[in-house]
């Protein structure tokens, strides 16, 4: 667990609670600060990935936190934008069906490894998740961006964005349940 990968991933577990707390903030420094911790958890998440990969210390534990670091973050936020009334109305459904692809691949995953048949990540999955980050980031940023920064477009970046990421979500979940209702019977 001491491994470099493996502490970047943890840290990304513990920002949650941070990044929540500073989005329960009204004030538009708050989801600056918000917005910070969210691109430095981003950050991270590439980070420990490649360095287990480079110095050759893909660890069980690493492999087994990363998606739940990310998943867990990914939810916080949604549920924080949400809450905060940044994402709403039909933008909500786009949330949902994020949300929603995340939980049912995650149980698909789990369930066909006990299999023993892994689900490796398509590069469409890839482009969603690329998308998700920027949409939430915008988004986030958005929190901030009418009192800060009031030319900045991020909240309309951001619903764009999340838009496409739930368009490839359904195209992607869609998949991933293909090829694994070929090993339930």
């Amino acid at each position: 667990m001491s491994s470099l990968p493996n502490l970047l991933t943890l840290s990304r577990i513990l920002a949650v609670p941070l990044l929540v707390v500073l989005m329960w903030g009204k004030g538009p420094y708050e989801w600056l600060a918000a917005f910070v911790v969210f691109l430095v958890a981003g950050i991270t998440d590439y980070l420990d990935g490649y360095l287990a990969r480079a110095q050759g210390t893909v660890s069980k534990i690493g492999v087994f936190l990363d998606p739940i670091a990310d998943k867990i973050m990914v939810a916080a936020v949604i549920v924080m934008l949400v809450d905060s009334n940044i994402v709403h109305g039909l933008a909500v459904v786009a949330a949902l069906i994020i949300l929603l692809r995340e939980i049912i691949v995650s149980g698909l995953r789990e369930y066909l490894a006990t299999l023993q048949v892994s689900l490796p990540v398509s590069a469409l999955a890839k482009w969603k998740t690329a998308f998700q980050m920027i949409a939430l980031g915008a988004l986030v940023l958005a929190g901030s961006a009418p009192a800060l920064m009031p030319w900045l477009p991020a909240y309309e970046a951001g619903i764009a964005s999340l838009w496409i990421a739930a368009v490839l979500t359904l195209i992607t979940g869609y998949d991933y349940l293909r090829v694994g209702l070929k090993h339930m019977s």
